[in-house]
């Protein structure tokens, strides 16, 4: 198989995890906002940018945004805005600085970088369309944008980053071992002790947010 369909064959295949992970997991993070619920299909979106750039990453969003419109969406076509807005501002920042700095570490960076574009852009986009999609005051959703948009993205972006961390060289490996990926990706050839502080990162983070979560709701 040349190098073209395995792109394609492996595009294919993270569109249909994504999808998966959409329809399987739905959890809300912020109690006084329940409609905004953490899905972790970016964390496949973004193995999918780290594997073939930002582009690629930028389209496997479009299509897995479309399916969810036509399929399991009630938010229509401000959904599928709001779903491609969302993903891109997060994924394709850190898929370039992860190209240009080939490493766990531009990894974490550019994830970070977008993490907080993420957050800049749906604070943003919230105030202008929220009022406009479910009616509320724009007072209102002004008064939430601190309070529940800002901490809901970062925790995102927090979540996301961690599980990638966590997730990626095993997928990669996976990949590889079944002939769908047919280079080297330099970064999984790094030291154990970076791939182990990686890893020892992404768990801080996670069990961070989780903490922050578990807080939120009054659980602690």
């Amino acid at each position: 198989m040349s190098r073209k369909a395995n792109k394609l064959t492996v595009m294919a295949m993270l569109c249909a995890l994504a999808f998966v992970a959409v329809v399987a997991i739905r959890i809300p993070l912020i109690p006084i906002v329940p409609f905004l619920e953490y899905e972790p299909k970016d964390v496949i979106i973004m193995t999918g940018g780290f594997l073939f750039g930002p582009m690629s990453a930028a389209v496997i969003s479009i299509i897995v945004s479309f399916i969810e419109m036509f399929t399991i969406s009630s938010t229509g076509i401000i959904g599928l805005i709001m779903n491609i807005l969302s993903t891109v501002a997060f994924v394709c920042p850190a898929a370039y600085l992860y190209k240009k700095h080939h490493s766990m570490k531009g990894a974490f960076l550019g994830m970070i970088a977008g993490t907080l574009l993420m957050t800049l852009i749906m604070v943003l986009w919230n105030y202008l369309i929220t009022p406009i999609f479910m009616g509320y005051p724009r007072e209102a959703v002004a008064k939430l944008l601190l309070p529940a948009f800002v901490p809901f993205n970062m925790l995102k972006g927090g979540i996301n980053t961690a599980l990638t961390l966590l997730i990626y060289k095993p997928l990669v490996t996976t990949l590889r071992k079944s002939n769908l990926l047919n280079f080297t990706d330099t970064a999984t050839e790094k030291k154990r002790s970076l791939n182990l502080g990686m890893t020892l990162t992404a768990a801080v983070v996670l069990a961070t947010c989780v903490m922050i979560i578990m807080v939120m709701k009054g659980a602690m």
